[in-house]
C-alpha cells in the first residue's frame, strides 16, 4: 500500500465515499543507495581529463581537491607536458593525502584520501617513477 493510500485510509471516516484514490499508485521501490556528500570523504564523481595544454591542470587539481577521482588521458601529449602535467598533480594528490595510479601508457588515476586501489595486471600495479613518463 503506497503512502498516499495509507494517508487517504488514515483520514476517511466510515461511509465516507469523498476520498476515492485516483489511480494514483506508486511505482515499487528498487534497492537504491543513496550517498551523502556533506564530509563524509565519499566520492563525489568521477571527471575524465585529456589536457592539452599545461594551464589546464588547476581544473583538474581543484577537481581532486573536491573529492573527486581523476582520470588524466595523456596518450598523444609531448613528453614535456605529461612530464610536467603528472608533477604537479602528485604534488596536489599528496597535499590531500591521495594516491596516483598509472593505468597504462600515459593514463593516470588520482583519488582523494581513504579511497582503496587496487590492481591485478602487475604491471598497472607498479609505482610510478619518473621513468614511467
Amino acid at each position: 500500500m503506497g503512502m498516499w493510500s495509507k494517508f487517504t485510509n488514515f483520514l476517511r471516516v466510515e461511509g465516507d465515499d469523498e476520498f476515492e484514490d485516483g489511480g494514483i499508485e506508486e511505482a515499487p521501490r528498487k534497492n537504491v543507495v543513496q550517498f551523502s556528500d556533506k564530509g563524509s570523504g565519499r566520492c563525489r564523481g568521477v571527471s575524465i581529463f585529456h589536457p592539452r595544454r599545461y594551464e589546464e591542470v588547476t581544473e583538474i587539481a581543484d577537481n581532486l581537491r573536491a573529492a573527486r577521482h581523476i582520470v588524466v588521458n595523456l596518450v598523444g601529449a609531448d613528453r614535456a607536458l605529461t612530464q610536467r602535467v603528472v608533477d604537479f598533480l602528485s604534488g596536489v594528490v599528496y597535499t590531500v593525502d591521495g594516491k596516483m595510479q598509472r593505468l597504462g601508457e600515459g593514463i593516470y588515476l588520482f583519488v582523494p584520501a581513504n579511497v582503496p586501489v587496487s590492481a591485478r595486471d602487475s604491471d598497472v600495479a607498479t609505482a610510478v617513477g619518473y621513468e614511467g613518463y
